[in-house]
């Protein structure tokens, strides 16, 4: 007689950022025997491999991304950017975090293909923004939708000077000259300021 084989779970988790979908994939991740997973950036990958080696010991997991690379012998789950997937091993459960990025004009080939080949035995999971659920119903008709309401809410507070924020605030910039004349200006003003780039090495970030 024939066992009875579940068909492989097909999901796509969408909502705003703050809505815990990278922790539910990894709780999942981490409820099968071998799984893999994706992140947009190094840093991401970086950081939710020593929160999975926390849990799970160096020995089970592996990290792969463009710069890094720490393979164990026989790890169980795979965190890495999602160019650097290692497609070619088969795991229960796969996810790819931020698959908007399928409409991206310089990586959207990439998540693209992901979205398209990349799957779990057992489970396989994307996650990102609401904004891509008409091209998914098109790619791929049969994907489960699972909606995740936000943990808390973003205010606008209004406008407030770079030189009087309280100590220990964040300030984002999208340009190198922008990050050092506001890291400058904090210093004059506030006596110290330290300066994150995104082309630091992990180690250094």
């Amino acid at each position: 007689m024939a066992m009875f084989r579940p068909a492989p779970r097909l999901v796509a988790v969408l909502g705003p950022t703050n809505t815990g979908k990278t922790h539910l994939a990894i709780e999942r991740m981490l409820g099968h025997r071998s799984g893999m997973i994706g992140f947009p950036l190094r840093l991401l990958a970086r950081e939710n491999y020593d929160r999975i080696v926390k849990l799970r010991g160096a020995r089970s997991v592996a990290l792969i991304t463009g710069e890094e690379k720490i393979l164990p012998p026989n790890p169980s789950y795979f965190v890495c950017t999602v160019e650097s997937m290692p497609l070619d091993r088969q795991v229960d459960f796969l996810a790819v975090d931020e698959i908007q990025l399928c409409a991206d004009p310089e990586r959207g080939h990439v998540f693209t293909a992901r979205l398209l080949h990349a799957r779990g035995a057992q489970e396989t999971m994307f996650l990102g923004a609401a904004t891509i659920k008409p091209l998914m119903r098109r790619l791929v008709p049969e994907v489960e939708y699972v909606s995740r309401p936000r943990f808390s809410t973003l205010s606008y507070t209004g406008y407030k000077k770079v030189t009087r924020l309280p100590p220990r605030s964040a300030v984002v910039a999208f340009a190198i000259a922008d990050v050092f004349s506001l890291a400058e200006l904090i210093r004059r003003q506030r006596g110290g300021t330290a300066v994150v780039l995104g082309a630091l090495s992990p180690r250094a970030r």
